[in-house]
This record gives structure tokens, sequence and C-alpha cells, in this order.
């Protein structure tokens, strides 16, 4: 029942290639060939003023700060959900400890 079913072999398709090649080997004459210098490149450099500084340096602390604040509102609000689920859980307790009695 588990094991596979192959087809017979003399259904599959015979594949027809090309007829192989010769190989013939070229002796190895390495050429010593100067390296071409590269070209200076056209971009314009970053030119860093002291008003981009500020502004990035701004904008830093700027992204950081927001991150910060909504990895702690995540944690507060975790924090939050589980003193509900203890204060509720603690209350259902004591609601079938009575029932029980």
């Amino acid at each position: 029942m588990f094991t596979p079913k192959y087809p017979p072999q003399d259904t599959a398709p015979v594949p027809t290639s090309p007829a192989p090649t010769v190989y013939s080997p070229v002796p190895y004459a390495p050429t010593h060939v100067p390296a071409a210098s590269v070209p200076a490149s056209n971009r314009p450099t970053v030119q860093l003023t002291p008003g981009s500084t500020l502004a990035l340096v701004a904008g830093g602390g700027a992204l950081v700060l927001v991150v910060g604040a909504v990895l702690v509102s995540m944690l507060l609000a975790v924090a939050i959900t589980a003193a509900s689920v203890a204060v509720c859980a603690a209350v259902v307790r004591s609601i079938l400890k009575e029932y029980k009695a």
C-alpha cells in the first residue's frame, strides 16, 4: 500500500542528445597585461555643513524617541492586560470557592 509505483522502464522517453564533441586542451600561456586604472567618479561628494549635521542628529533623536514611546506603550498594554486577567482570575476563584462550600 505504501510502496511507490513506478512506470515500466520501456515507457520512459529516450532523450536525444547531440554527439559529444572531442575535447582538445590548449596550453596555458599567461599574458602580462598592465592593470587598467580606474577612472575617477563623476558623482558629487556629500558635504556636511553644521546645519545639516544638526538636522541629522535631531532627526535621529526624534526617531529614537518615537520608537521608544511605541515600545513602552506596547509593554504597558501587555502589563495592564496581564494585571486585569490576574484580577479576574482572583475574583472567579473566590466566587467558586464560596459556591463550593
